[in-house]
């Protein structure tokens, strides 16, 4: 009987450490509901004692997910796990994940603490957590390049304090697979009472190898593999989610385990993570690339055609490519919107809000034959934003382009209230349009990033654009969709303006778990 492997989603949290990827409550709750949808045993929902944005968004992620257990990050300290205690209390199952740094060069230099003191500390944070859940979970961060004996150590003694998961990462991507493994086999048969706890996996790519790090972990007797959606993650990313799971299905003749995971759901959640952070997927990406599935090759394309598994290993309808189907159109009522909607997860707190969306609804179906579920999410995060957040809003543009003449923009903004004129010319009318906003709102910010995908087919396709912007240490990333994309551009550097201006300060984790 196979056992089962516990999929930790942390893209709430780690992921959202990717420069620019900062979510609203809104969208997390919706990143949320996918992956409930998905099954995913355990959502790390974000770390709350980072700031008061953080601690909201955990504690109304803990309210609305019923059928994933939802855990908030802590440093082991009092504070911190007394926010994440707070902030997961309404959750049907919570748990509390917190972490110290163990390896030689953390304790040194970051901490400033000796060996005895990490233990002692590590020790006191299981009892501070256990006064809120008996969920517990302790990280050794930094534990890829931590002395064997010491980990064996600090373990054994969370263990005795009550820690119901021990989690090994590879914090910085510096293991290999054998290695690895060998690593967490020597710990699940040096410690005492290693078969009291779940043993994890938190794998970063900085070498690429996060996933078959994680794999290899599996194969040696960890039961909980910590990954993302898309691989989202601080630096090089994590473990990707899509992976991992279709790795331990596909050769389940390999693989001693199997997950509760709905595959069908991972395309619908990949889609949307890249949409809501603006990291949008390589097409060579596995699982969820475009091309995944695609065959050029003339002798693959007569393969597939006589017998599909000549050369594919999955079934696109598997992962839940087929699952993009069109939904509704212009004659389609509120009601039908509104119930789509709630199938694709996604809550709307207020009817005003949903009046809004159902009129660009509407507008959209004017100008698009066909909505597929990928126009109604853009559509929404281009909807959802909450007033104190769309301190510029767009009124009015005229963009003139003509070959051989200097584009030219004009705009008018609404601006905390007040409408304001701006125009200015450009390289190109993207470029015309982003100066003329910036004669009015001045904001000094850098562009780091302009980037434009077509949301789903057809020369009628909505134009996703990010825009990531810097301004001092914030970076930000701005999105916007329509089916024109000059519209869609000026939407996006709005929304980022809107996210720098309504910025608050995070306090960051000591580093990546």
């Amino acid at each position: 009987m196979k056992q089962h492997l516990v999929i930790f989603d942390t893209t709430l949290r780690d992921g959202e450490q990717s420069p620019g990827a900062s979510m609203t409550k809104e969208e997390k709750i919706r990143v949320a509901r996918q992956l409930e949808k998905m099954r995913v045993d355990v959502i790390e929902a974000g770390f709350a004692a980072a700031s008061p944005g953080d601690f909201d968004s955990i504690h109304s992620i803990a309210q609305a997910i019923k059928d994933s257990t939802v855990c908030s990050l802590a440093r082991a300290n009092e504070n911190d796990i007394r926010r994440a205690g707070e902030a997961i209390k309404p959750a049907k199952s919570g748990r509390i994940h917190t972490f110290i740094a163990t390896s030689p060069i953390h304790m040194e230099k970051k901490l400033r603490m000796t060996p005895d003191q990490v233990v002692e500390q590590a020790v006191k944070s299981i009892g501070w957590a256990r006064q809120y859940t008996g969920d517990i979970e302790f990280s050794a961060e930094d534990a890829g390049r931590s002395e064997i004996d010491f980990l064996c150590r600090i373990f054994e003694e969370v263990i005795k304090a009550g820690a119901t998961t021990i989690n090994v990462p590879d914090t910085v991507g510096y293991n290999i697979p054998q290695q690895y493994a060998d690593t967490i086999r020597q710990l699940i048969e040096r410690v005492p009472n290693s078969d009291k706890v779940v043993w994890s996996v938190h794998c970063h790519n900085d070498l690429g190898l996060a996933v078959a790090n994680s794999l290899a972990a599996v194969m040696a007797g960890a039961r909980q593999v910590e990954c993302t959606i898309n691989g989202l993650g601080e630096r090089a990313g994590n473990a990707s989610l899509e992976e991992i799971v279709m790795a331990v299905r596909t050769r389940s003749d390999v693989f001693p385990v199997e997950t509760r995971i709905e595959t069908t759901q991972i395309v619908p959640a990949s889609k949307l993570v890249s949409q809501i952070t603006g990291y949008p997927v390589q097409p060579n990406k596995a699982v969820v690339g475009a091309n995944a599935f695609a065959h050029e090759s003339g002798i693959h394309q007569d393969g597939v055609l006589k017998h599909r598994e000549t050369y594919e290993i999955m079934r696109a309808q598997d992962v839940g490519w087929t699952q993009n189907k069109l939904v509704l159109g212009k004659h389609s009522g509120r009601n039908a919107f509104k119930t789509r909607l709630s199938e694709l997860g996604i809550e709307l707190d207020s009817d005003e809000t949903l009046n809004a969306a159902f009129a660009r609804f509407k507008e959209l179906a004017d100008k698009k034959h066909e909505i597929f579920d990928e126009d109604l999410h853009a559509l929404v995060s281009d909807e959802v934003v909450t007033p104190d957040q769309e301190y510029y809003k767009l009124v009015y543009s005229h963009v003139c382009s003509e070959t051989g003449e200097l584009p030219f923009a004009k705009v008018i903004l609404n601006v905390g209230g007040v409408e304001k004129k701006g125009e200015a010319g450009g390289g190109g009318p993207v470029d015309a349009t982003f100066k003329a906003i910036e004669s009015i709102a001045g904001s000094g910010a850098e562009l780091l990033l302009y980037s434009v995908n077509a949301i789903t087919t057809g020369t009628d396709a909505q134009g996703e654009v990010t825009t990531r912007l810097a301004l001092g240490e914030r970076i930000v990333n701005g999105n916007g969709a329509d089916t024109d994309i000059v519209i869609a551009s000026a939407r996006s550097y709005l929304n980022a303006l809107n996210k720098l201006h309504s910025s608050r300060d995070k306090v960051k984790a000591q580093g990546d778990v």
